[in-house]
């Protein structure tokens, strides 16, 4: 049993709340606003859940213990991951993980983050989870088998609507409420939906096609209202290997859909997150057959879960690279920092992976 940390009392704070609960594991939340710590325990935990866990730690920022946890959870704003994250290595967790983005566009922290990290003990990891999913591990097993041959090319999007998001938080009055309406915070369709970019990018490692070296992108910004945000973001990608493909992102498409093709030599897989209420699923799609469809069973609180249970694997050394580790997580904010700047300059961008996860990899 894992004793963990959780900075943030959000939504996402309550997701990882009650994955970690639901393995069995002790849990303390901590929050800098008391009124955050109240919300959760009467209202988003009991509202999502049935009710509230009473074994569950509630503690403003200042009051929460110090050391002794086996895992620290970062589950703040973008603008606030590294810098807790950071200042969580002297209490030398099992392992520290902040949740997406990484970090802001800017890139602060992320290069010396990743060394003080690798100079240590503790792991790190970033919370990507759909690409821990059973559906994701579904599609790995698929290309595996060879079923549609050499992959071509690949396509991601996740296209929603951030309403669905401020449902999630009631709290806030719109996107101008919180980092969601500010792209250099690490909001707007390039960060908030960055899981697009992401599940890309593990896909490609997956067939062995290597890190994206190349960015071209359009973007769309929306300044209004004080905020400042990207509502589409168009990325055409290449990496090492030559491996060519294309990932939309945006925060105005409603209904929302989150899907991804690999394109092979003897057809397709699609990957469809929210098939139906009631899970997602696996397409593979061969020329002058009937799809072959493979539900996954799924409701929301269970990507916390799988996420956690990857953690647990990784720690316990049952598996060894983990798709979430803070590597691959940066590697994502590279490719949207790569992104803004493809889209200021009006040209492709190029990664430098040698310069380390600072602008200056970017040219």
């Amino acid at each position: 049993m894992y004793s963990v940390k959780i900075f943030g009392a959000g939504s996402v704070g309550n997701h990882l709340a009650h994955a970690c609960r639901t393995l069995g594991w002790d849990v303390v939340v901590c929050d800098i606003d008391k009124k955050a710590l109240d919300r959760m325990k009467h209202q988003i935990y009991p509202n999502r859940y049935g009710k509230w866990d009473e074994a569950i730690g509630l503690y403003t920022t200042d009051r929460v213990q110090v050391g002794g946890f086996d895992l620290i959870i970062v589950g703040t704003p973008p603008e606030s991951h590294l810098p807790l994250a950071i200042g969580s290595l002297p209490e030398v967790p099992k392992a520290i993980m902040v949740e997406k983005p990484a970090c802001k566009p800017s890139l602060e922290y992320a290069d010396e983050f990743f060394r003080v990290v690798q100079a240590s003990c503790v792991k790190a990891f970033v919370g990507y989870d759909h690409v821990v999913g059973k559906a994701t591990r579904r599609v790995e097993e698929l290309i595996r088998a060879g079923v549609i041959g050499d992959v071509q090319t690949i396509d991601v999007e996740f296209r929603e609507h951030w309403g669905g998001i401020l449902r999630a938080h009631p709290w806030l009055k719109g996107p101008g409420d919180t980092y969601l309406g500010f792209w250099g915070l690490g909001g707007g369709a390039s960060g908030e939906h960055s899981h697009s970019i992401n599940l890309w990018q593990h896909f490609a490692h997956i067939i062995g096609a290597g890190k994206v070296v190349e960015v071209q992108a359009m973007l769309n910004y929306v300044r209004t209202q004080g905020m400042d945000y990207d509502s589409l973001c168009l990325l055409h990608l290449r990496t090492e290997k030559g491996l060519i493909g294309r990932v939309v992102q945006d925060v105005i498409t409603l209904p929302p859909k989150k899907w991804a093709r690999l394109q092979g030599a003897l057809g397709a897989i699609e990957w469809v997150n929210g098939y139906n209420q009631d899970g997602d699923a696996v397409l593979v799609r061969l020329s002058g057959k009937s799809d072959e469809v493979h539900f996954i069973p799924k409701k929301r609180p269970d990507d916390f879960i799988e996420e956690m249970k990857n953690l647990e694997a990784v720690l316990t050394g049952a598996v060894g690279d983990s798709a979430i580790s803070l590597e691959r997580g940066l590697d994502t904010m590279l490719v949207v920092a790569a992104a803004h700047r493809s889209e200021e300059m009006k040209s492709r961008v190029k990664i430098e992976y040698g310069r380390g996860y600072c602008l200056e990899a970017l040219h």
